[in-house]
């Protein structure tokens, strides 16, 4: 099973940057706009710059309208230390199916991904973490369902992929690899339920 993290295991606040937008007096998606310009997100999401580098060019970014650069520092460190919610009904059902199939986290993440998973005591909670950053290439492109299935050693045509982002779901179906679009814990339930209920229909051989 590869498994995205953000938007299925976790959840940022919704709320988050435009909090802090508001609190500085800046411009509503000032931060959003910055850290999420395609220029800035894909070297980091890709490993061509750290996690660290990434937010300094953020800070960098936004100085002008926070009127000074230690200002956009502080915003950018208050923006750093923001928690995402951990979903329990998916981190139980992770728990429950890593016990019969191998199970891999995937996601477009910086080089700061692993720290965050070890900070939410998420870090053991599949067999492998695939971070974008560490393989250089980032969702949808195909290759990372590729990586992520040659490492837990099982065919594509035999993996199943979940992730909230519907791009990334239609490039793992073009491999030939069962994919489902999750929007609740509720779908990700039932595409495990032949695996997990034994009085599943499909358990008894549909």
């Amino acid at each position: 099973m590869l498994c995205d993290i953000d938007g299925v295991l976790r959840h940022w606040p919704a709320p988050g940057h435009a909090d802090l937008d508001r609190a500085h007096g800046l411009p509503a998606g000032t931060l959003a706009a910055a850290a999420f310009a395609p220029s800035r997100l894909h070297p980091a999401i890709t490993g061509e710059t750290t996690d660290e580098q990434w937010r300094a060019a953020v800070a960098a970014d936004i100085a002008d309208a926070c009127g000074s650069v230690d200002v956009a520092r502080a915003i950018v460190a208050a923006w750093s230390e923001l928690m995402p919610r951990v979903d329990h009904e998916v981190v139980s059902l992770l728990t429950r199916v890593r016990d019969v199939m191998p199970v891999a986290l995937v996601s477009n993440a910086t080089t700061r991904l692993e720290q965050d998973l070890a900070r939410q005591d998420l870090h053991n909670l599949a067999h492998t973490v695939v971070n974008t950053a560490r393989i250089g290439v980032a969702k949808p492109d195909p290759r990372v369902c590729l990586i992520a299935a040659e490492r837990v050693g099982v065919p594509v045509e035999r993996c199943l992929f979940v992730d909230d982002t519907a791009a990334n779901v239609a490039a793992a179906r073009a491999l030939g690899m069962p994919a489902v679009h999750h929007r609740r814990p509720e779908d990700l339930r039932d595409a495990l339920a032949p695996v997990l209920d034994p009085k599943h229909p499909c358990t008894q051989g549909c």
